[in-house]
């Protein structure tokens, strides 16, 4: 775990030994559950620790200390970035959506091993959670990585978050021009203008973004519209 408490240091974060600890139990199950379901391309340890825990982990760049403070991680997959945050965070209430029930018994597991509390696991569409009146709108911060494009991704995530809240999307090169691409989704949506944090990790040539939008009007009820309605017309 040493590329990890090194790379953590040079986000500001000190991990204590039973993070540390937390964070090699996590790494166990995704390498033991990834033999019989395909729940990361990234088999090798060290890539685990550098494309997995530290990429989920620079979103407190943006975010800074998460403890007693509410996030929803859309589309979570393996449970990132909303793990790793959260065991860095133990004060952090989470929500994990991811619809594909193989994953979701994964985080569970992941969950009952690491002995995480204030952890909830919801199986079910994007867009039916984010009309669901229990999680629209009550979020601090709505989280999603590698997801989809920023246009069809906003619909998924400001919905959720509270006014006064934050979306927050890590994406790749394209992000400048994806958030050009956005403007009108996202204030539709009821979001400000987005704004931009490079991130350079080691052993990535290309720096990446966090791209965060301040949620400062409430979403109209119509959004996020129908399952699938997202994907196949952008707002544009």
């Amino acid at each position: 775990m040493k590329s990890l408490v090194s790379g953590a240091q040079r986000l500001g974060i000190t991990l204590t030994d039973g993070q540390v600890l937390q964070f090699e139990q996590y790494q166990k199950l995704l390498l033991d559950w990834n033999q019989r379901m395909n729940l990361t391309a990234v088999r090798d340890a060290d890539q685990i620790q550098e494309r997995h825990f530290l990429d989920s982990l620079t979103c407190s760049l943006a975010t800074g200390d998460l403890n007693g403070l509410s996030l929803v991680d859309v589309g979570t997959g393996a449970g990132f970035p909303g793990l790793p945050l959260k065991i860095v965070y133990p004060d952090l209430q989470l929500t994990l959506v991811e619809s594909v029930h193989k994953k979701t018994n994964f985080l569970a597991a992941v969950v009952e091993e690491l002995e995480l509390s204030g952890v909830q696991i919801v199986a079910r569409r994007i867009e039916e959670v984010g009309q669901d009146p229990y999680h629209r709108e009550k979020y601090d911060w709505a989280v999603a990585r590698a997801v989809a494009g920023l246009n069809t991704l906003v619909e998924y995530l400001l919905p959720l978050a509270r006014v006064g809240g934050h979306a927050l999307a890590q994406k790749g090169v394209s992000a400048i021009s994806e958030t050009a691409a956005a403007e009108k989704a996202i204030a539709i949506l009821g979001g400000s203008p987005s704004l931009l944090h490079p991130v350079q990790l080691p052993g990535r040539e290309q720096p990446y973004y966090l791209l965060v939008i301040e949620k400062i009007l409430a979403t109209p009820d119509q959004y996020p519209r129908r399952v699938g309605v997202a994907a196949k017309r952008p707002l544009q």
